[in-house]
């Protein structure tokens, strides 16, 4: 019988942790479980003399294959996570070892309890939606979606920008700021909410248009639906501006266009029955916290 597959990504910054996620690793090996380590974070692993015994090997390129993917680290780890599984849509558990995690909810204090719901599948899966981002100028090497936000940006010694926004082919406004944040619901608790913009429920199915410092009051964020298209046409006195798909940005032109709207595949997300929205703002965010 051939054996339940899972593939773990991790970052560079485990410190402490080493002893705790070596454990969790033989952990899944010993309980059946094939487990395959991408290859980068294996060689830290060997480096820091933490690579675990057991049923375990190594991987350059996901291909697809497992019931579900291990992201170890932060948010971060967890977006490129999502970006190396794309358009496979295994589901993904984010296991935090860096600070806030919102993507990732579970932590190596709970890894015991994490192997038991993989190895019975008690858990639920949540979809989100990503954005996907095309125009004339985009350079051929980028990943071409984002799973919290798509960022139009000044270049960091210009003057502000003027994003030229339309809605579903309509004009809506010239933004005039420092940037602009279209952010999915997943991403509302990032850039977005750093810029002002709306707190939403992640598996909500919309998209926020939210300022960065704009030059003008009447400038407020706003929701849109997700099966809108946004399109930016952005000019800059310094001739060009910068984009940022989930925190990786590239430069644009001044007077190109960009185009926005929600991807045709969605990133899956494994939560625990304890998992929910309202314990992460809490836990998290301080909700309510007096």
């Amino acid at each position: 019988m051939e054996k339940r597959r899972v593939s773990i990504f991790g970052n560079f910054y485990q410190g402490l942790h080493l002893p705790a996620l070596s454990s969790f690793i033989i952990n899944l090996s010993n309980s059946g479980f094939e487990v395959m380590i991408e290859e980068s974070f294996a060689s830290y692993l060997r480096e820091k003399r933490s690579f675990p015994h057991g049923d375990c090997h190594t991987f350059e390129e996901y291909d697809g294959r497992s019931e579900a993917v291990i992201s170890v680290g932060g948010d971060g780890t967890f977006l490129r996570t999502a970006r190396a599984v794309g358009e496979y849509a295994t589901p993904i558990l984010g296991l935090n070892t860096g600070h806030l995690g919102f993507l990732s909810h579970s932590t190596l204090h709970e890894a015991a309890d994490v192997v038991e719901s993989l190895l019975e599948q008690n858990y639920r899966i949540e979809e989100r939606m990503l954005l996907e981002v095309s125009g004339e100028g985009l350079p051929d090497d980028v990943w071409p979606f984002a799973l919290n936000e798509v960022a139009i940006l000044k270049e960091e010694t210009a003057s502000m920008i003027n994003a030229s926004i339309t809605l579903n082919g309509h004009f809506l406004a010239d933004y005039l700021a420092d940037g602009v944040v279209i952010s999915t619901p997943t991403g509302s608790t990032a850039y977005n909410l750093a810029a002002g913009g709306p707190l939403l429920q992640p598996t909500l199915s919309c998209m926020a248009i939210s300022p960065i410092a704009p030059h003008t009051l009447t400038m407020r964020p706003m929701v849109v639906e997700s099966s809108s298209e946004i399109t930016a046409i952005t000019t800059s006195r310094s001739h060009h501006y910068r984009v940022s798909l989930d925190g990786d940005s590239f430069r644009m032109v001044s007077g190109s266009n960009i185009s926005i709207r929600k991807a045709d595949f969605c990133v899956r997300i494994i939560l625990r029955p304890e998992d929910n929205f309202a314990a992460s703002l809490r836990n998290k965010l301080l909700w309510g916290r007096r």
